[in-house]
């Protein structure tokens, strides 16, 4: 086995570490994405792309008024969110259509936010729905900021001015916090004082989201991680299962790969195996964290920018079974 020169290679252009930042309603993830932004991220704010595609004068809030007529508007020629909630809170088709509306809007604006992002800088995208909508794949990171429901509809009724029941239907609504925790590759505890997420939320960035993103401009894999042998096997085996499904995506969506060794740890890696039956984009793959390190036989291997999770990810030209 060779180191693969594209190891050392530098990029014309410094590729964005991508944060996906979640948590459901009255979680305070907005409490994580302002320390972010302070730290020097760009955040894209999902929620406050959805307000302004529709605002007024927009040509989203003409065309929802086209459907659903002058009743979804406020005197004051605004948009009536309560009105417009009520059509399409029981009415499927009526939310196909406002979504049919709003959500080519709300992509556009948020692809070009992260295509203005600089080179080599870090986008958290503040994504309420990224869980539903299975985007962890799209990210380098996930970071999902849970509170207890109680905490939640408490600071919903006091700060949001909601009927308690109303609070519960939309908490339940989202998804639950099993949901958020599979899928993120950190989860931020928020059932205390603000003071307590927002040291936390620093400390990450410091620990693993700037170093993570040092890493990911060089092109280079984290080192080796002591102890990372020690982890609980389904701490493992669900962050393997997260890293398997960025390198797939990287490979692109059309390939069929299929796992070919369950998640381990060695010698300080994260260690797993891929059959991928096609050529790979080595620069898709650096640029989702995935560099390669080392030409195999009948394949190659892959490190991983994270260091939090080194890994050894190998990847055989032709699929074979496990």
């Amino acid at each position: 086995m060779s180191m693969s020169p594209n190891a050392s290679r530098v990029r014309p252009q410094e590729p964005v570490l991508r944060v996906g930042l979640t948590g459901g309603i009255g979680s305070g993830k907005s409490t994580a994405a302002a320390v972010f932004a302070g730290l020097g991220a760009v955040v894209v704010d999902a929620d406050r792309i959805a307000r302004d595609v529709v605002a007024v004068g927009t040509p989203g809030l003409a065309s929802i008024v086209e459907t659903f007529g002058a009743r979804v508007v406020t005197a004051a020629g605004d948009l009536d969110r309560a009105a417009l909630a009520g059509l399409v809170f029981a009415d499927p088709a009526a939310l196909a259509a406002l979504e049919g509306i709003t959500h080519p809007l709300i992509w556009a604006e948020a692809a070009r936010q992260f295509a203005a992002v600089p080179p080599g800088g870090i986008a958290v995208h503040d994504m309420p729905l990224l869980v539903e909508k299975r985007m962890s794949a799209d990210y380098h990171l996930v970071v999902a900021v849970l509170t207890e429901t109680q905490v939640r509809v408490d600071r919903l009724v006091t700060h949001r001015g909601l009927e308690e029941a109303d609070a519960r239907r939309r908490i339940a609504a989202q998804a639950s916090d099993e949901e958020r925790r599979a899928a993120a590759d950190v989860v931020l505890d928020n059932n205390g004082p603000p003071e307590t997420l927002r040291r936390a939320a620093e400390t990450l960035w410091h620990s693993r989201i700037e170093p993570y993103a040092a890493n990911l401009r060089r092109g280079i894999p984290a080192r080796a991680a002591p102890g990372l042998g020690e982890k609980p096997l389904e701490d493992v085996a669900a962050q393997g299962n997260r890293v398997l499904a960025r390198v797939r995506r990287a490979l692109g969506e059309a390939s069929s790969v299929t796992s070919g060794a369950s998640a381990a740890t060695r010698d300080g890696h994260l260690v797993l195996g891929l059959h991928h039956p096609g050529s790979l984009d080595r620069a898709r793959l650096a640029e989702a964290g995935y560099p390669v390190v080392e030409e195999l036989n009948d394949g190659v291997r892959l490190g991983n920018c994270d260091p939090a999770w080194p890994a050894a990810i190998d990847v055989t030209a032709s699929p074979t079974s496990p």
